[in-house]
């Protein structure tokens, strides 16, 4: 259930942002994190406090909101707080109350450094949740220690919790990425299509989706298969 907070912050979930479509390569050790966080969703798993970082592109983003779509299917009430979006607000007015929640998500944790506010505010959030029996989960760009933090209780914190690093995907990962995300928008990006928007797109996996979700919007409205000559007219690159 999401909670009518929610709505009021203007913080949406990504439709496609999902555990089915979230990509993992073959022996991925990325398999790991993902099976752990599905069962964190469902509240299936003991751990309180989860912490995941990696690169820009990685999906970290992905699998928060990914988590916060499986509770909801499960019924349970979760908030998702995108730092990038909400630190010029108040934070104490966003944070009260939310360890009522059965699940806190809190992303872009690497915005936190100049925040002072913030850092105080989440201290006490994460307290309050603990001593609730409440779950968070927490995602970033850094590792804890890497977070440089005004408040170093804070900080310690983040280090007590379960801790994740998300490996990047590579350039044949990035390519099957794109071939896998667009079967499931229902329409086929042969592999030459996909190496040639690698080549001379933004290389981060969440820009290169974006640029795939418009490709099928315009392929839809032409009526046109996805070929390098649509690519170049619709993507001007």
């Amino acid at each position: 259930m999401r909670i009518p907070q929610q709505l009021s912050l203007g913080v949406s979930l990504q439709d496609d942002a999902t555990f089915e479509n979230f990509y993992l390569a073959e022996s991925d050790p990325n398999s790991q994190v993902v099976a752990l966080l599905q069962l964190f969703a469902n509240g299936e798993n003991p751990e309180q406090v989860v912490y995941i970082w990696g690169e820009t592109g990685s999906g970290v983003s992905h699998l928060l909101q990914s988590v916060c779509q499986s509770a909801e299917s499960s019924g349970r009430s979760f908030q998702y707080l995108p730092l990038a979006d909400l630190t010029a607000m108040d934070p104490a007015a966003i944070l009260d109350g939310l360890e009522q929640l059965d699940l806190v998500c809190i992303d872009d944790l690497h915005l936190l450094e100049n925040q002072p506010q913030w850092q105080t505010a989440l201290f006490h959030l994460y307290n309050r949740t603990r001593d609730s029996g409440r779950q968070l989960l927490l995602g970033g760009r850094k590792p804890p220690r890497g977070l440089n933090l005004v408040l170093a209780d804070l900080q310690s914190r983040f280090q007590w919790s379960l801790l994740f690093q998300l490996r990047s995907m590579n350039d044949s990962d990035k390519i099957a990425a794109l071939c896998r995300r667009s079967r499931l928008r229902g329409f086929e990006l042969p592999e030459d299509v996909a190496l040639y928007i690698l080549h001379r797109a933004p290389r981060d996996t969440r820009a290169l989706f974006l640029l795939l979700e418009q490709l099928d919007r315009a392929s839809l409205m032409a009526q046109r298969k996805v070929t390098i000559p649509f690519v170049k007219q619709v993507l001007d690159i």
